[in-house]
């Protein structure tokens, strides 16, 4: 392992921001993919388009971050027995990897093929925008073994160390993206049904890419046909991975029912709602790039007894997700219409995305605090607090405000939007909370 893999000796803030700015670039070009998506079918397409996209991409949302979730295990666990030196695990892991995740993709593949239907109807999708809602998530569905194997391989490449790769792959799968979509939707008019071919395509090369690579690079395993079953590192894989991946699948589900709100508004608030949530997905890059660099940062430092440099880690987190976040805010305070305007050119839509955006643009500081601090945590394995807390907050404050907001009279998407930074702030102070109550078990020590 080169100098910049190893997080347990230098400089915390270089090699921290090293190795999150590619995390950073592979994720904001993750983004793109449903952007160009929404952008090209709101400036060629139809409003009813753009609705069948922002209600499709949240069904999609909900099954790609729970493999994300579970695949977060994977980078935890081989940078744990990097930094304990045992890289002679990580065969079998990477073969309980590829098992567990194939099955797993097989599965939500005939689920979100079969019952595209009735996942729309539930999501209240317009009854204008429900037979493309239904297009777009049977032929993104149909590909979901692509995204299933990004999100895995990048999650390897995350626990060795190497945030750059993924990178690559993002970078070209996205420029396939933009010209499929341009080619299909502008060219062709095929409006959703050429957005998601296009998605489809550009995952597929993005795999392709990524094997090619993987085989003429020199990594620090050897991989088996006898290593590829069900071995003991699934259940390993399960423990860590099932806690973030059920706390990923109530929260979209919490997305989902929020979309459903907004959606019950008509058919420009479920618009609106689809552009600011694009505009927020890109809001959340910072946090979410922290909390993947935290938690291969804290758990390599973990496996190699260095807690005192973990806790560091957290801090210095916090410290560059709040003062980034802090620009961010006023961007989106300040220019949240001309970011609408992006996506569509329809006057009612980018207003009632820039009502949305107001009211979740504190969120941008607030939960790079909020997301480091779980970062933190899923670098110990404590992921089961991860996911408790992220259940309270979701249940007990951002539901419940946002529902209570959608069903008053002249409903304000604002207050709606608002219920978001209000729940991380009620994450913040449980987390500080359990910081105290782990810091007695886990004394943090001079190394």
């Amino acid at each position: 392992m080169n100098n910049n893999n190893d997080f347990t000796t230098g400089s915390i803030l270089k090699k921290m921001l090293i190795f999150m700015i590619p995390i950073l670039g592979s994720l904001i070009l993750q983004a793109m993919y449903g952007a160009v998506d929404l952008m090209v079918v709101g400036k060629f397409g139809t409003t009813s388009g753009l609705s069948g996209i922002s209600t499709g991409s949240n069904i999609m949302n909900f099954a790609t971050f729970v493999v994300s979730g579970l695949a977060m295990a994977v980078t935890i666990l081989i940078s744990r027995y990097i930094g304990m030196n045992r890289q002679d695990k990580l065969g079998g892991l990477i073969g309980a990897t590829i098992t567990l995740f194939g099955t797993i993709s097989i599965i939500l593949t005939i689920v979100l093929i079969a019952f595209a239907r009735p996942l729309a109807q539930l999501m209240q999708a317009p009854a204008e925008a429900l037979n493309l809602t239904v297009q777009y998530v049977r032929i993104c569905g149909a590909g979901f073994v692509l995204i299933t194997a990004y999100n895995t391989i990048s999650a390897v490449f995350r626990g060795l160390g190497d945030s750059k790769s993924p990178l690559l792959f993002v970078f070209i799968a996205c420029i396939v993206n933009i010209f499929g979509d341009l080619f299909l939707v502008a060219g062709l008019h095929m409006n959703v049904a050429g957005a998601a071919i296009a998605t489809v395509a550009a995952q597929g090369v993005s795999v392709v890419l990524s094997i090619l690579i993987m085989k003429k690079q020199t990594l620090p395993f050897h991989l088996k046909k006898k290593d590829i079953h069900w071995n003991e590192e699934v259940s390993q894989i399960i423990k860590v991975g099932s806690p973030i991946a059920l706390q990923e699948l109530l929260t979209q589900m919490s997305f989902l029912a929020l979309c459903a709100f907004v959606n019950a508004l008509g058919l420009a608030a479920s618009s609106g709602y689809g552009v600011a949530s694009k505009v927020q997905s890109f809001v959340m890059l910072i946090p979410g790039s922290l909390m993947q660099s935290m938690s291969s940062f804290v758990s390599q430092n973990v496996g190699a007894g260095k807690e005192k440099r973990a806790f560091r880690s957290m801090l210095t987190g916090m410290a560059i997700g709040g003062s980034i976040g802090i620009f961010v805010f006023l961007g989106v305070i300040f220019y949240g219409d001309k970011l609408a305007m992006c996506f569509t050119n329809d006057s009612a839509v980018i207003a009632k995305a820039f009502e949305y955006l107001k009211g979740f643009a504190p969120e941008a500081i607030v939960t790079a605090i909020l997301f480091s601090f779980m970062g933190y945590y899923n670098g110990h394995s404590r992921t089961f607090w991860v996911m408790a807390q992220g259940l309270a907050q979701t249940f007990i404050v951002r539901l419940p405000i946002a529902y209570f907001m959608s069903i008053q009279p002249n409903a304000s998407l604002t207050y709606i939007g608002l219920a978001a930074p209000c729940a991380t702030i009620f994450g913040i102070l449980l987390n500080i909370g359990y910081f105290f109550f782990y810091r007695k078990q886990l004394p943090i020590t001079e190394e």
